[in-house]
């Protein structure tokens, strides 16, 4: 397989450039026709494929993808056919070329997750495994509807979050906004002034304009050392492992951040785990599997510790007491679900319970937000409005008087 460039033209006429993997001219040619795509020239660029340019894929779309292929195998639909049908019916054109690269592996002689496994970047490794698993023990539309089940709730999980964050970025680029323009513009005629009436300045409004001098002075620190610590602290995180660990640590510690994304982490772990046990994958495999998924370098090393002491010969509920990182619930829904023989479904209530955590807390942190902002801003235009208007008042009152 090789990556082709090519330029083509559509069925309305409209030239159309882009990049495919294809065995050799001759196929891409097929497969383009399959888009309905006619060629016009084509240039291989990289030899071995696996990489195809264009818009990124969302999870919304992987969501459609596991409902289309879940109700179609689930009817009796060939996988060939399901496939083709979700080909044809795509808009995203770099969605569309990946699928005709799956369909034709499959035609090759590859199995739906060798196929998969092509697109690491579209289709994750825990995607793949599980796919694999359904194949092999003949549930995979049951394992495509847990995974779409799954992808909806991180789905859910993060339009939650952005709706959170968007409200406080947005109150803070008002507040960044308004104390610029007061300190940079409105303070400084206001305090000339109150000096030129020679009257005594007050503590507070001599604050206001030391604060006032500094911004006027300085403002280009004040805009760019943030963004320069930024991009160093992220330079210093994707280079040195240490200092990322040290990152997630500080987030795990932070005040009521920190236990909110903890939850969340476990959450997902619970999940996914139990997904991937459920459908028959070895429980070692899990572990070293769930580490790539955590998203945080102190729950991913806990992890593989625990995997390390399974393999020694310790039992799961004893390899997550020794971490000493995860709560009684998950250590006792361990101990259920080995006594019991039922260990998915004992990581089901675990994954249940703090999903139903996580929603309450993110729901009070949203009610605790918005407050906290009006007031931070209030304070702030009453520190400015007190330190400005106050002794222009009270000058006022000495000329009327």
């Amino acid at each position: 397989m090789a990556i082709f460039k090519y330029k083509g033209i559509d069925l309305d006429g409209k030239m159309v450039r882009g990049r495919l993997v294809a065995v050799n001219s001759a196929d891409l040619e097929s497969r383009l026709e399959q888009m309905d795509l006619e060629l016009i020239n084509s240039k291989e660029v990289i030899s071995g494929g696996g990489f195809i340019s264009g818009r990124k894929i969302g999870r919304r779309e992987l969501i459609n993808f596991c409902i289309h292929m879940e109700q179609m195998i689930r009817s009796g639909v060939p996988i060939l056919e399901a496939l083709g049908d979700l080909r044809d019916s795509l808009d995203n054109p770099r969605f569309k070329e990946i699928v005709s690269v799956i369909i034709s592996s499959i035609e090759g002689g590859q199995t739906f997750s060798e196929a998969l496994n092509q697109f690491p970047t579209v289709f994750d490794e825990i995607f793949v495994n599980l796919v694999k698993a359904g194949e092999q023990s003949g549930k995979l539309p049951t394992v495509l509807h847990d995974m779409t089940e799954t992808l909806k709730w991180q789905d859910e999980l993060a339009a939650q979050t952005k709706k959170i964050l968007m409200y406080p970025a947005f109150v803070t680029c008002v507040v960044v906004g308004v104390t610029f323009f007061l300190m940079i513009y409105l303070v400084p005629q206001m305090v000339s002034f109150i000096e030129n009436a020679g009257k005594e300045i007050p503590f507070h409004t001599q604050l206001l304009i030391m604060t006032s001098d500094v911004v006027i002075n300085y403002w280009y620190l004040l805009v760019g050392l943030p963004v320069v610590g930024w991009v160093t602290v992220y330079y210093l995180a994707s280079v040195y492992p240490r200092v990322r660990y040290l990152l997630d640590k500080l987030l795990l510690n932070t005040w009521i951040v920190g236990p909110i994304l903890h939850k969340i982490i476990l959450t997902r772990f619970a999940n996914y785990f139990a997904l991937l046990y459920s459908s028959g994958v070895t429980v070692l495999d899990c572990m070293k599997i769930s580490e790539s998924i955590a998203g945080n370098r102190v729950i991913s090393a806990a992890i593989h510790d625990v995997g390390q002491q399974i393999a020694d010969g310790k039992t799961i509920s004893e390899g997550f007491e020794q971490v000493n990182m995860f709560p009684p619930l998950v250590l006792r829904m361990f101990k259920v679900g080995e006594n019991t023989g039922s260990l998915d479904e004992a990581l089901a209530t675990i994954s249940y319970f703090y999903n139903r955590d996580v929603q309450e807390s993110i729901d009070k942190l949203q009610s605790l937000i918005e407050p906290v902002m009006t007031v931070v801003l209030g304070l702030l235009l009453g520190w400015v409005m007190l330190s400005v208007l106050g002794p222009i008042y009270d000058i006022i009152g000495e000329i009327s008087g």
